[in-house]
């Protein structure tokens, strides 16, 4: 069918200028000039059926492709938010293992403490964005779950400033810096380690920062899996709003994110 309309609308001008030329014997043409004005209303209509037909189907075709690029981006963002904590939660299984049979009330408060995170990361990291208060809660809970298993004295301050708690933001976004304090710093170090974290939001834009001691003896070269999935969400996500800085300082660690919402 669309090949018998794309000849139909071929041959009709060509013919029409053909008669002209070779009938009528005509040295210049003006198309449909000489046709019976009925004649040109319905070759006028037909082109512009035909247009409006091509401006239609041009339109299809560019939501179709916006339709399989969002798909697209949903299905690389929802992979790569199921990447986010599952070497953290398989940790915390072994070690809870070994608790159980030590301390089994100790084990059994940690047990809870995981099922939270674990709840939050496999419902609410499905969804396109949390509350703010919801992800500092989360956060948290993290935090509040390493004071439980270690057996050192740990230095973990977190200051949190956030001018609306109904700012939505994309879940599990902070807890991969939060995540790589600890297991950089605090898990190497036997003594004098410290996380200080700071969150505050103003203005529609929010501040993370987070910095810890390590050994500078162990810390990685490059950037590990997590980084590059943060980063990678976050140009998904947040492209041209947003910042990702990392400082290094003798033994001190620094990272830096400021998001506009």
């Amino acid at each position: 069918m669309l090949k018998v309309i794309i000849v139909i609308t071929i041959l009709v001008p060509l013919g029409i200028t053909a008669y002209e030329i070779i009938v009528l014997q005509k040295d210049t043409v003006l198309f449909l000039g000489d046709f019976h004005p009925a004649v040109a209303i319905i070759v006028l209509v037909y082109y512009g059926i035909l247009l409006l037909a091509g401006v239609l189907w041009i339109v299809i075709q560019l939501k179709s492709v916006l339709k399989l690029k969002n798909e697209k981006t949903k299905n690389e963002l929802l992979h790569l938010q199921s990447q986010v904590n599952p070497h953290f939660f398989f940790n915390m299984l072994n070690n809870l293992y070994g608790l159980v049979d030590v301390d089994p009330e100790k084990a059994k408060a940690l047990i809870l403490k995981l099922s939270e995170l674990m709840r939050y990361s496999i419902y609410e990291g499905e969804k396109d964005t949390v509350s703010l208060e919801e992800e500092v809660e989360y956060l948290k809970n993290y935090i509040e779950l390493h004071r439980m298993r270690y057996h050192k004295a740990i230095d973990v301050q977190c200051n949190i400033d956030i001018e609306d708690n109904n700012l939505r933001i994309m879940p599990l976004l902070f807890i991969i810096l939060l995540e790589n304090a600890f297991k950089h710093g605090i898990e190497n170090l036997r003594d004098t380690s410290f996380v200080y974290l700071n969150l505050k939001s103003d203005n529609n834009t929010v501040y993370f920062e987070i910095e810890n001691n390590f050994d500078v003896s162990l810390l990685p070269d490059t950037s590990g899996i997590g980084i590059k999935n943060l980063k990678r969400r976050l140009e998904l996500v947040y492209p041209n709003k947003h910042k990702l800085t990392f400082t290094k300082s003798d033994d001190v660690y620094k990272a830096n994110l400021e998001l506009q919402l």
